[in-house]
């Protein structure tokens, strides 16, 4: 998916492979020139001509279509099959047109959908596939939203068993079939379930095929189904040609061409993330059709929520606030985000209230409606949270971004970036500045073999940007280092804050070190230090941790999964809970949150330049073995191997609310997968013989991830320890490290004092101009308030954020119900009984360590407890709860 490399003017075309699942990043490369990751996406705009199209669905070949007969030497049986079915929301020319009057005369006449059984089978006679049955569904019954279609069929005792159901959609609308039940086969019932859209014949004349809920190898595969495993996969890839309608289940890649658009204005172009052209912007991103949201979800927030944010309440803002750049006069100001509102002018009140219930409300006797916040709990069990160097440090164990913290392990600090360009690398955090803050606890020397010394550092990361940044309106950056000590209570306290400009505009290069000082300037300039430094985190919360970690890199894993991997595979059954619904919620992310001047360019850290800093931080820190969670911690110094330690780690960091939960987390994910891959390959010879999985792993690695494919940290995949590892991986990533990074935000994000997601003005230390110094020295407060987000942004951010911290009411949560496949075999049904109940277990687990008292990075006066990691949650905004999937 992104592996760097350099594109020169020269360059052929044929090099710039469709990327995976990432957006473009871009890498500073040598001379000037830009290395671009490859990164090869799957969702393709419909105006491209991507990559097409075999259309998804069954050729008969020869399995021919037959009456049921019987003979005088054959047994029959009448199997009735019930299919359940949940019509979608039917469009006004739908309801009006000549196409609903033909649909409802299929209906009288008892054709709405075409059953045929296909047996699992072969003719041993003539050794070829055996006739299929057939017979017309007709509708029997009506109520909410579900539909139920029956027929009969009668079959032969020579038929065998039945291994698949070919269907075929009489009307002229697609509708989605959740389950096929069939009664009255010698086994007793079987439930086929579906669980996917079927377009109209009209639209694509070829059959689905639906198998029976049992797992197969590719060796195990029954002879019936053999050739209908593979034509079933032949047509999920496609043929690489056409351009993708709306109804089609083919799975490809291409490159993110659709984030910029310089259609509407110059100023939103923006390299195709993937290729070095310039983008042009589609109106449509195609994602497979199996792969868009539940008609719950979809009514409850996801694309309807955002949508409405981003087209109906943000314009209703920018008219209500009427200068975009203007900050809050006063901190009561912000406090009345939450009190009073916003009252919004044109904003239609018929339904709104009801579709953000928790964001606008009605207002009494008027025509209008307010945007008001609900207050964030982490404001209502202290208000002066966001104030306290303590909160400061223990949010960077038990925040929405527990994943950047690092052990300092050289001293001094240094640069890995040029100095010829970005002036001398050494850190101006010295010795002297530490061990005096630090009030003679220790020598830093001792600190650092102690393990007490660790930091936050986006200086490297940072620096490149600051000259490009600074060319933006309404913005500024700097490269920073925020460095901690350990306490002997546990908890973090910050020492010392380094902000750092490179030379640019013919100055050199500029830095200072903020330390928590006691006197009133040095108190302000630390709390104008920090406002950066929560800044950069949140911008690389968003586009590194967040975005790139768990969205981006997930979709190669989703692609070549339903490439490779037949729906019967036992493998793809496991991981397919872990990717339901995140290439949609991607497709809206690249509409609507990281396109051109979209939500995360205008109101965070570093502006335009956000989705370029992903891929250069793909390009330089990401890679696949530390996505799982105790490497992760061991590469950040975090964590050593001690096998006699809890999880075989011990912890530089007792009291790591992240760490610790977090582990029980992967321990159980682990131990699940590994009971489910032992059932399965009873020896590493049956991994390595696994055709379908052995194509899926290559493909993740030198298609979906192919920018990187010879990078580190790729396992090869020859024994079952090797699966497991890669598999709880994924499976982490998707669930546990996305909930500890998204399901949190409002909580922490939604007073946005806390967490700022831009710093507009620089530090008054910095060349200041006399009225500069003027305005910082006699009122203080106004300077920190110019240097937050301006009241536009804060506003947007936290609707937003509200948004994204939402749990919809028909999550799925990691163990909390099993797949219908799994229940099918007693074994895995009984293991994941086991892993419901750890995961039950955990819940309780995670609340005694939010009682007790001697965890101060997770109780105390005020403080939030870390519930981020509690597996099972309500609806809403709960700040709990960890879903199998990434989901929003």
């Amino acid at each position: 998916m992104l592996k760097a490399q350099v594109h020169s003017p020269q360059a052929s075309p044929q090099t710039l492979v469709a990327p995976a699942v990432l957006t473009k990043q871009f890498i500073h490369g040598l001379n000037g020139r830009v290395i671009l990751p490859r990164h090869q996406h799957c969702l393709m705009t419909a105006r491209k001509s991507c990559k097409a199209a075999a259309r998804l669905g069954f050729v008969p070949g020869n399995i021919r279509a037959i009456a049921s007969a019987t003979n005088n030497t054959t047994t029959t049986s009448t199997v009735k099959a019930v299919v359940t079915v949940t019509p979608p929301t039917a469009g006004a020319l739908y309801e009006l047109g000549i196409n609903r009057g033909l649909d409802d005369i299929a209906d009288l006449m008892g054709k709405t959908l075409l059953l045929e059984f296909v047996s699992s089978e072969l003719d041993l006679a003539r050794g070829q596939e055996k006739p299929t049955i057939k017979s017309f569904a007709h509708k029997t019954e009506q109520k909410d939203n579900e539909v139920k279609y029956e027929c009969e069929f009668k079959v032969g005792d020579e038929f065998g068993e039945v291994g698949a159901v070919l269907v075929e959609n009489e009307h002229h609308k697609e509708m989605f079939l959740r389950d096929i039940v069939l009664d009255g086969l010698p086994g007793g019932p079987v439930t086929i379930s579906c669980s996917s859209w079927v377009c109209s014949k009209f639209d694509n004349p070829r059959k689905r095929v639906f198998f029976i809920n049992k797992s197969y190898l590719p060796s195990g595969t029954p002879d019936g189904l053999k050739r209908l495993r593979e034509d079933e996969l032949k047509a999920l890839r496609g043929n690489g040609q056409g351009e993708r309608k709306t109804y089609e289940r083919i799975y490809d890649y291409d490159v993110y061409n659709d984030v910029g658009d310089p259609d509407s204005s110059p100023d939103k172009k923006r390299p195709v993330l993937g290729d070095p052209k310039s983008e042009l912007r589609s109106l449509t991103i195609y994602v497979p059709r199996d792969e868009a949201f539940s008609e719950v979800k979809n009514l409850t927030f996801s694309t309807k929520t955002v949508y409405s944010v981003l087209h109906a309440l943000v314009p209703s803002l920018e008219s209500a606030i009427i200068d975009t750049d203007i900050p809050f006069p006063y901190f009561t100001a912000i406090a009345e985000l939450f009190n009073e509102g916003v009252t919004l002018p044109h904003l239609p009140t018929k339904g709104f209230s009801d579709l953000l219930p928790r964001l606008v409300k009605a207002i009494e006797d008027t025509t209008e409606n307010v945007l008001r916040f609900e207050t964030p709990e982490t404001m209502l069990r202290d208000s002066f949270f966001w104030f306290r160097d303590d909160e400061f440090g223990r949010q960077t164990l038990a925040g929405i971004n527990p994943y950047t913290i690092q052990l300092v392990t050289e001293w001094p600090m240094k640069s890995k970036l040029d100095p010829s360009v970005y002036g001398p690398p050494d850190s101006a955090i010295s010795t002297e500045i530490v061990e005096r803050e630090i009030k003679g606890f220790m020598t830093v020397d001792e600190a650092i073999k102690q393990k007490k010394l660790f930091v936050l550092d986006y200086h490297d990361l940072l620096l490149p940007y600051v000259s490009k940044v600074r060319q933006l309106e309404g913005t500024t950056l700097y490269g920073s280092r925020t460095l901690f000590f350990l306490t002997p209570d546990g908890t973090l306290r910050p020492v010392a804050i380094e902000l750092t400009r490179p030379p640019m505009d013919g100055k050199p290069q500029w830095k200072e070190v903020f330390t928590p000082t006691s006197d009133a300037t040095g108190c302000w300039l630390w709390r104008l230090a920090k406002a950066h430094v929560l800044a950069h985190d949140s911008g690389v919360h968003q586009v590194v941790s967040h975005w790139l970690r768990t969205h981006c890199c997930t979709e190669p894993y989703i692609i070549a999964a339903n490439r490779q991997l037949s729906v019967l595979h036992p493998i793809y059954k496991l991981l397919h809970p872990h990717f339901r619904y995140t290439m949609e919620i991607n497709a809206l992310a690249r509409g609507y949150l990281i396109n051109a001047d979209g939500i995360i360019e205008s109101c965070f850290s570093p502006g335009k330049y956000s989705i370029e800093l992903s891929s250069v931080a793909y390009d330089q820190l990401w890679q696949f073995d530390l996505q799982a969670l105790p490497n992760d911690l061991i590469n950040r110094g975090l964590a050593v191997e001690d096998p006699s330690a809890p999880h075989g780690l011990k912890l530089a960091i007792e009291d790591y609310p992240f760490a610790n939960d977090g582990l029980l987390i992967w321990d159980s994910l682990k131990e699940w997968v590994t009971d489910y891959v032992n059932h399965y390959y009873q020896d590493s010879s049956l991994v390595q013989s696994d055709q379908e999985l052995q194509a899926w792993w290559a493909e993740v690695r030198k298609i979906g991830h192919g920018d990187k494919r010879d990078a580190a940290g790729w396992p090869e995949l020859n024994t079952t320890d090797d699966l497991i590892q890669i598999v709880t991986t994924i499976m982490w990533v998707t669930s546990g490290h996305h909930a500890a990074v998204n399901f949190g935000q409002y909580h922490y994000g939604g007073y946005f004092p806390n967490r700022p997601t831009i710093a507009r003005t620089k530090i008054p230390l910095e060349d200041p101009t006399e009225p500069e110094l003027k305005e910082f020295m006699s009122k203080p407060e106004a300077s920190l308030l110019k240097c937050f987000p301006s009241q536009m942004q804060a506003t947007k951010v936290m609707a937003i954020l509200d948004v994204l911290s939402n749990h919809s009411p028909d999550e799925e949560y990691l163990g909390e119900n099993a797949e219908p496949a799994w229940k099918e075999d007693p074994i895995i049904n009984a293991a994941f009984e086991r892993f419901n109940g750890r995961l039950k277990e955990i819940e309780g687990i995670i609340d005694a360590r939010n009682q007790d008292m001697k965890l101060k990075n997770r109780n105390g006066a005020g403080v939030m407890p870390y519930e981020l990691l509690k597996p099972f949650s309500k609806s809403g905004v709960t700040g709990q709860g960890v879903p199998y999937s990434i989901s929003i």
